[in-house]
């Protein structure tokens, strides 16, 4: 089955889904994000420990089966305005837990490389301390760990793609990693670990192992504060490396979020910025919501290929329940590559169950 037909089957199934959870249950209004989320996966963060505190009460195996759906159209003026269709996520997967063993595997039927995540996590019992193995999220860059369905705005943007998908500084990786929680202190958490380095494909070589580290802070509810860093071929010297502070400040239905990034590629010292700010509004309707975003970032390259990148978004999002999300937005962006900064309009319909 080719990779658009593998999508469009998962956008008839997934579709079907919501309207089948809201049947069976009655859903409330659509909360906001209390901070900058830290998923290993598309499911950690916040929500995570929120789930592991309902685990803990109940006993015997748990599982359950998820899963999501995008479908974007856009109009690029690079492209002569030129409508694209396109599936970019059409996701599916399977966690199963026990007391202090859990385990989760995640594919994407719609991405070339359909498995996504796939690892074990043992904890002990109050889950201060784990340990992961396989393949997750390496713990660096705020915007990338973010869950792609809590993320206010369609993409990324230009810095995520060009330090990960450029250069290959983190992203999903095989490593081993580990992980202290501290809720008393601040609710305190530190994650660092080993991870599989990049592969040359032209050469077909990988390099030796790189490492990440995060540390984050809740000095109040409506406060998380975090820093990160990457570092490549660590065993080897390190040939390039970042390190990056963020910040999420929350209060009531408004999000403001602002990450700093500073390091050495293969191109030279670069620095990043990045910033997003969103509003949700519930209006009358139950479970229905209104939630306008901007955003803005901007990539300095400061060795000998000196250049610069930035990206301005703006739009609204249409949320309802749990379960579905309709979003419409403008980018203005002069991204790596390009030879003039361009508009690119892009109206994306999600849902998951």
């Amino acid at each position: 089955m080719k990779k658009g037909q593998r999508g469009l089957l998962a956008t008839v199934l997934l579709l079907g889904l919501p309207a089948w959870a809201d049947a069976e249950e009655k859903v409330e209004a659509p909360k906001p994000k209390a901070s900058v989320q830290e998923p290993l996966s598309e499911g950690g963060g916040e929500d995570e420990e929120q789930a592991d505190d309902k685990k803990q009460k109940k006993s015997g195996p748990q599982v359950r089966a998820f899963g999501r759906v995008f479908a974007r159209v856009s109009a690029d003026e690079r492209d002569e305005y030129a409508r694209a269709l396109s599936i970019p996520s059409a996701r599916v997967g399977v966690a199963a837990s026990l007391s202090h063993l859990e385990a989760e595997v995640t594919a994407d039927v719609a991405s070339k490389n359909m498995l996504k995540d796939a690892f074990v996590r043992v904890a002990d019992g109050k889950k201060r301390l784990r340990l992961y193995g396989g393949q997750f999220k390496a713990p660096f860059l705020a915007r990338e760990l973010e869950s792609a369905w809590n993320l206010p705005v369609v993409r990324r943007g230009l810095v995520a793609n060009y330090l990960e998908d450029t250069h290959q500084l983190g992203g999903r990786r095989l490593g081993l990693m580990g992980e202290v929680s501290l809720k008393d202190a601040w609710k305190l958490k530190v994650s660092g670990g080993v991870f599989q380095g990049a592969r040359d494909e032209e050469l077909d070589t990988r390099a030796s192992e790189d490492a990440a580290l995060r540390v984050s802070v809740r000095p109040f509810k409506a406060l998380s504060v975090g820093a990160s860093t990457y570092l490549t071929q660590v065993f080897e010297g390190t040939r390039n490396f970042a390190v990056a502070t963020d910040a999420t400040l929350n209060l009531g239905g408004l999000a403001l979020s602002g990450e700093y990034v500073n390091g050495r590629l293969a191109t030279g010292p670069f620095s990043a910025q990045l910033g997003l700010v969103s509003y949700t509004l519930p209006v009358g309707i139950d479970g229905l919501a209104f939630q306008p975003v901007v955003g803005a970032e901007m990539l300095q390259l400061r060795g000998p290929l000196k250049a610069r990148g930035y990206g301005f978004v703006g739009g609204l999002n249409v949320l309802y329940s749990e379960h579905f999300k309709a979003m419409l937005q403008a980018e203005h962006a002069l991204r790596a590559g390009d030879e003039a900064p361009g508009f690119e309009y892009s109206l994306q319909l999600a849902t998951r169950f």
